[in-house]
């Protein structure tokens, strides 16, 4: 148990830093006006989950699950993060740009993950 725990939060370390550096080069890139950053790590997480469901099943390595889905991905993907942006911009009078931002957050991070595992299945085949 310890053991497993341990990878988690070493993935944690890893997913969040990586979250950080997402978040830092898309406020540089593209300004403060709209959450990009969160909405790219979610989508890119949701095709990696995908994409790890399918490899780890199929090479028998779900024990690498709690490091890479749990820990990696966890820490890299943040609901909270989406939840707070979608609030800011509806108290900022932008409801519009909230009711967008969730729908197609939503909506393109159940895509990726359709894709993830579509992609992976049809190259492992």
């Amino acid at each position: 148990m310890i053991q497993t725990l341990l990878q988690v939060a070493m993935g944690g370390a890893l997913g969040s830093a990586a979250r950080y550096l997402v978040n830092v080069t898309a406020m540089r890139l593209l300004g403060p006006g709209f959450p990009w950053a969160t909405v790219a790590v979610n989508v890119a997480g949701s095709f990696l989950m995908g994409v790890l469901v399918v490899s780890l099943a199929h090479r028998d390595a779900m024990r690498l699950a709690p490091f890479l889905m749990t820990g990696v991905l966890g820490g890299f993907t943040t609901f909270s993060a989406f939840s707070l942006d979608a609030l800011t911009l509806w108290e900022r009078g932008q409801a519009g740009a909230a009711s967008a931002y969730v729908l197609g957050s939503v909506a393109a991070s159940l895509a990726a993950i359709v894709a993830g595992i579509a992609v992976t299945r049809a190259f492992l085949a």
